[in-house]
């Protein structure tokens, strides 16, 4: 696994030890991010978060190619020592939340790009979405990226999926929010 472009092109990442969390193969990665940069133009700037985060591969190739934050959001213990190593031989400035996506509060401001790749098979995207949504973490300009198993849709209430490409195993489907959500008291 390695960073694909960007200042940090072609430096290594670790991955977590374990079955637990499941990297987002280099190829697969290298097309989201050619989708990406296909609907934003450049990466320059922009406030990311990267939840269900694993190694942190998608918000480091984020922070690679110029984004100026990136919040990462990863609940397992290995994961998180992986991603703040690969934070560190980087020398990425990043901020790291230990705790489940499903338990996240209203931020300050929106994000321009969430990046997802839940565990296969669990729903957990869509369900992420729309909470996050509610929270103020994302507005209509805001592009969602999730990652599912190549058999899986995404379906969130409010959201229009712009493009959906199957690569191997994966589905990526790009989103926006079609309209604002009531927000979670």
């Amino acid at each position: 696994m390695r960073i694909i472009a960007g200042q940090w092109r072609g430096r290594p990442l670790l991955a977590p030890k374990g079955e637990a969390t499941r990297p987002t193969a280099d190829r697969a990665r290298e097309a989201l991010f050619s989708m990406l940069t296909s609907r934003l133009g450049s990466f320059e700037g922009l406030r990311v978060a990267d939840l269900f985060a694993g190694s942190g591969a998608l918000g480091l190739e984020a922070l690679s190619r110029g984004a100026a934050h990136c919040t990462f959001v990863e609940q397992d213990g290995a994961a998180v020592t992986a991603l703040k190593a690969n934070i560190a031989r980087l020398g990425a400035v990043a901020e790291v939340r230990m705790q489940s996506v499903m338990t996240l509060r209203a931020v300050d401001a929106p994000f321009d790009l969430l990046l997802l790749d839940p565990p296969y098979g669990s729903g957990a995207g869509a369900v992420a979405l729309d909470r996050l949504a509610r929270l103020g973490w994302l507005t209509p300009a805001t592009l969602c990226s999730v990652e599912t198993g190549k058999g899986e849709g995404v379906d969130v209430p409010g959201f229009a999926v712009e493009v959906e490409r199957v690569h191997g195993k994966a589905k990526i489907s790009l989103l926006r929010l079609g309209f604002p959500l009531p927000s979670v008291p």
